[in-house]
């Protein structure tokens, strides 16, 4: 489902389309999942868990405030450059997501359980003296998110965006929020 959204977009990524990607049988995608929208959904959940596992250790691991936000910074560079599949599949998303409650639901859910376990983790680095929080640890990591979006947006809109700058500004900004100093 990945591949063949990154290739064709939702609407494109039929069962068939899929199924056939897959070497699998329709009806076994039918069976196990249902709905397209189901399938899409379990796929993003997976995704999403094992980017907020794998992120989360970095970030448990980071001693200081340059290692964390280097930790959320090379997490973000690496699924914008490896993983092309999961970009287009979260862009689509976004707007499949204004006609499926459904999916709308759980993309929320799944935004709403990084920002909380990752709030976690900034709130625990901060009793640690790592980092010093501006602002409510949820707000911050919904700001970030948001600029990661953002940049994702632009990024695949405008191949010609100057990453590198962007992204030393979005840095900036990181340690200016996790950082009075």
């Amino acid at each position: 489902m990945r591949e063949s959204v990154a290739e064709v977009g939702v609407a494109g990524s039929t069962f068939e389309r899929v199924a056939a990607k897959a070497d699998v049988s329709r009806g076994l995608l039918h069976y196990y999942f249902g709905t397209k929208e189901r399938l899409l959904v379990e796929v993003i959940r997976r995704d999403t868990e094992l980017r907020v596992e794998t992120l989360g250790a970095a970030m448990r691991s980071a001693r200081t405030a340059d290692e964390l936000i280097i930790a959320m910074s090379e997490t973000f560079e690496r699924t914008l450059r490896e993983e092309q599949g999961y970009v287009y599949m979260i862009s689509e998303l976004y707007v499949a997501g204004r006609n499926s409650p459904e999916l709308q639901r759980e993309l929320g859910s799944l935004y709403s359980r990084a920002r909380r376990e990752f709030a976690d983790i900034l709130l625990a680095k901060e009793r640690e003296g790592v980092v010093s929080l501006r602002f409510d640890a949820e707000a911050t990591l919904a700001y970030m998110f948001g600029a990661g979006d953002g940049l994702t947006i632009q990024r695949l809109t405008d191949p010609t965006l100057d990453v590198v700058a962007t992204m030393n500004a979005g840095l900036g900004v990181a340690r200016w929020l996790l950082s009075p100093d």
